[in-house]
């Protein structure tokens, strides 16, 4: 009877110690996704912006002037 016991404790603590594991390893791919996603994104635009990003950012700046004269004289 012991000995049932105690592989129920032993098979409930490692359930518990598998969920703890889980619960950090997603809390750590977590940490690692947004630090990423703070570094990675100004480097994105900044790359964007030299590899010719430029020409394509000017039309879109016209025209989002364009739209702001249009709807401030309204």
């Amino acid at each position: 009877m012991l000995e049932l016991l105690i592989s129920v404790l032993f098979l409930w603590l490692s359930y518990k110690f598998i969920g703890l594991a889980l619960k950090i390893t997603w809390g750590v791919a977590k940490l690692i996704a947004s630090l990423l996603f703070v570094v990675a994104l100004p480097s994105l635009v900044i790359c964007i912006l030299f590899a010719g990003g430029l020409l394509l950012i000017i039309p879109v700046l016209m025209m989002i002037g364009a739209i702001a004269l249009l709807s401030s004289s309204v």
